[in-house]
């Protein structure tokens, strides 16, 4: 048979072809799509089936590197030539951008050097105790203070801290034992933990709990080696009636029966002639006890006590 431009065709042997390329006994004319070796066709793949013996296959390299691959958090394949880092170690140092801020360690917290102001704390920088029984306004008073000084300056409540515990709270109101003991230690180093570490980055704080004069297992000198030699200690003690009206608008396990606040109120008094400071707030507003307050522990920065 002749062919009608250029000769006989050569004998058709299956499996055979035209030189770069293969085709099974089953499909005897060449594959469909672009011919090879035009200029529109895309690159060839490896040949079908195993290489030749004695030859090592070669990795296929695309004849130009395409967009990258779609990032998924994990390696470019084997292979890949495209843009970027093909190994962790060859990354660029990405910064850090989780908003991290290194912070002083917190210290013992030192003597407060006198403010240069008007007669209260002005900007001064400084750790204080409320002291007082329960009604006394501790909580309230500490976090108006707080609130309405002109740096920062944070509110930090015993119990608060004492009442993260959910399951197994010991309350003193049940009975003081060892499980209240050791819950009021671990609050108390917990709130000292914070306000050092408050007072090393610049944050004054207050601090509000029902000391007693007598009884030294929840006395000053656990506040004093938690927080150190600088805390301000300062007593709210208004009185009997004034504890009592206050007491009884409570709710929950802060509030208190009679009898304990008049014990309490009555142990508190072992204060006077202590050295501490102490405001009788009873007829004085939450703003006036706070600005009392204030007035009080610039004279405290001035003359601290000992104690």
């Amino acid at each position: 048979m002749q062919h009608a431009v250029g000769g006989p065709l050569p004998p058709h042997r299956p499996g055979h072809g035209p030189a770069g390329w293969t085709h099974s006994a089953q499909h005897p004319g060449p594959p469909p799509g672009p011919v090879p070796g035009h200029p529109s066709a895309p690159p060839q793949g490896p040949p079908a089936g195993p290489p030749p013996a004695g030859h090592a296959p070669r990795p296929q390299q695309p004849a130009h590197p395409g967009p990258p691959p779609p990032h998924t958090g994990q390696q470019p394949p084997q292979g890949w030539t495209g843009p970027g880092p093909q190994h962790p170690s060859a990354a660029p140092p990405s910064r850090d951008t989780t908003g991290h801020v290194p912070l002083p360690p917190g210290g013992p917290v030192p003597i407060p050097a006198p403010p240069q102001n008007d007669g209260g704390t002005g900007t001064a920088t400084l750790a204080v105790l409320l002291i007082g029984p329960a009604g006394a306004g501790k909580t309230t008073v500490a976090r108006h203070w707080a609130t309405s000084r002109r740096v920062p300056t944070a509110h930090i409540s015993l119990d608060d801290v004492r009442e993260w515990v959910c399951t197994g709270f010991a309350d003193p109101q049940s009975g003081w034992n060892d499980s209240s003991e050791a819950q009021y230690r671990l609050a108390r180093r917990t709130c000292g933990f914070a306000a050092r570490n408050f007072l090393a980055n610049g944050i004054s704080c207050i601090l509000d709990d029902a000391v007693f004069p007598d009884r030294p297992v929840v006395g000053l000198g656990g506040w004093k080696r938690h927080v150190g030699p600088g805390l301000l200690p300062v007593v709210l003690l208004p009185g009997l009636e004034v504890v009592l009206e206050r007491n009884a608008e409570r709710s929950g396990n802060r509030r208190l029966s009679d009898e304990e606040v008049a014990s309490i109120h009555g142990r508190m008094a072992g204060w006077y002639g202590s050295g501490l400071p102490i405001i009788d707030n009873s007829k004085y507003d939450v703003e006036t006890t706070a600005r009392v307050l204030d007035e009080v522990l610039a004279r405290s920065i001035a003359s601290p006590p000992a104690w």
